[in-house]
């Protein structure tokens, strides 16, 4: 069933409850009012003939209005019996006058009819009005009785069925008005919604995501509209950086590729180099290829941080932070570089291999920029990583860009690298939940700190807490 079918349906069926239950509450009322009317007319009528003293059975002349004087073991006193004497008669009869009127109804020579047995005292005397024997007329009741009157329901069940019937073509007009609101609703409340589909499906024929809607106004549709322009905002900046990041890559390949193409060109010639010629070109090539396995390698780290982030686990930095300096020792000797570690144990949270890349690159770093001979100071303590060179340092115009994917200062142009480095390492702080900053060192350098969150020290775990 499609959305406006079940909307009409959810319509009709609403106005048909509040209809038919209208239509039942009126019909009760109707029935409790005119059979009230009915009870106060026969509890008048008791209480004048037994004021009066003066009653006549009337039941035996056929008539649906009747009186008949019961005695208190539920004979009926007087001519034959026409009322059926009930278990409620019996007990008003048998209460010795101390028992409230008794109504309800029941049926008199085939009528419905409306009857009250109204509980009479002992030593009741009555004079029989009917009487035409010429016997004594008055009749006393030693044990007390009851008196039954009925009055015929004939008027009050004509008023209730054709109240039943103007109920029924309410009901009837109701559900045709029911479904014809449903129709109007559904078409009003569609037709914004239809609008908003069709522009969608304009939006996903031509993929064209710098397109906006209009953002409508404070209603549902209207936080809807503003949810896909939030939507398509994001799926243009993401497709940008898709783009962005091809364009770069690009750009970034054919340096090595042209030096490895030209390199290889001369190895065709290789036979006419000398000995030292050929280990130069040679190491120039090996070079080369290390150049495009790191950038493959960077490029594939940053196009991970577009999939589900890894399995977070308790990570010990300080250790990590030390295996990551002697590496970086070993690779700055040929420089003079040393490392100077300081680190407190710490436990963070997050993918070991991902935060042993950010160390790694932040360490790297600081190794390229560094002097001759200079030193690194690394700390570690309660979940922030401090990395600071004796360099050159970062320029004020570079502090916006230098986490930027391939982003390289004006003085890094001339050195190996691919500007990915630093990137890897703000995004796996973002998606580690952490950050990283860079700032000028008072006297000279760059310092990067590297903050993760912190987690407790596992159970059962090794390393000092």
């Amino acid at each position: 069933m499609t959305f406006r079918g079940r909307l009409v349906l959810a319509a009709t069926a609403a106005v048909l409850v509040v209809v038919i239950l209208g239509s039942l509450a009126t019909y009760v009322v109707a029935y409790n009012s005119l059979v009230g009317s009915v009870d106060v007319t026969l509890s008048q009528q008791s209480h004048s003939l037994v004021v009066g003293e003066e009653l006549t059975n009337l039941c035996n002349r056929g008539s649906s209005q009747c009186v008949q004087v019961v005695g208190p073991g539920g004979q009926t006193v007087g001519e034959l019996p026409v009322l059926p004497v009930t278990d409620q008669v019996k007990t008003s009869a048998a209460s010795r006058g101390v028992q409230s009127n008794a109504y309800f109804s029941t049926t008199v020579n085939g009528t419905d009819v409306r009857e009250i047995a109204a509980s009479l005292s002992p030593g009741y005397t009555y004079r029989d009005t009917g009487n035409t024997t010429g016997l004594n007329p008055y009749v006393q009741l030693a044990d007390g009785g009851a008196l039954q009157i009925t009055i015929p329901l004939t008027g009050v069940n004509e008023e209730l069925r054709h109240l039943a019937f103007a109920l029924w073509l309410i009901v009837l007009v109701g559900i045709t008005m029911a479904v014809l609101l449903g129709l109007g609703v559904g078409r009003t409340v569609l037709r914004p919604l239809n609008s908003l589909t069709e522009t969608v499906e304009q939006l996903a024929e031509t993929t064209d995501m710098s397109r906006r809607l209009d953002p409508g106004g404070r209603d549902e549709l209207g936080r809807l509209r503003r949810a896909f322009n939030r939507l398509l905002a994001a799926l243009d900046s993401s497709r940008e950086s898709q783009r962005q990041l091809v364009l770069d890559a690009s750009h970034e390949l054919r340096t090595p590729l042209t030096s490895l193409k030209t390199n290889m060109e001369v190895a065709r010639r290789l036979h006419e180099l000398a000995p030292d010629e050929r280990e130069v070109l040679i190491s120039d090539v090996l070079t080369q290829l290390d150049e495009l396995t790191t950038l493959v390698g960077d490029m594939a780290e940053l196009a991970r941080g577009e999939q589900p982030a890894l399995t977070s686990e308790p990570v010990r930095l300080d250790l990590l932070v030390l295996e990551e300096v002697e590496a970086a020792t070993t690779h700055g000797r040929s420089r003079g570089v040393t490392f100077e570690a300081d680190v407190m144990p710490t436990w963070v949270s997050g993918s070991t291999a991902r935060i042993e890349r950010a160390v790694d690159n932040l360490l790297d770093n600081a190794l390229k920029w560094s002097p001759d001979g200079g030193v690194v100071e690394v700390t570690c303590a309660n979940g922030v990583l401090t990395v600071r060179d004796h360099g050159p340092g970062v320029d004020e115009s570079d502090l916006a860009h230098i986490f930027d994917r391939f982003y390289r200062a004006p003085g890094a142009r001339g050195r190996p690298g691919s500007g990915l480095g630093l990137a890897i390492v703000a995004q796996v702080a973002r998606d580690e939940g952490g950050s990283v900053s860079v700032h000028r060192a008072e006297s000279g350098g760059a310092l990067f700190r590297l903050t993760l969150p912190v987690s407790e020290h596992p159970a059962g775990r090794g390393g000092v807490a």
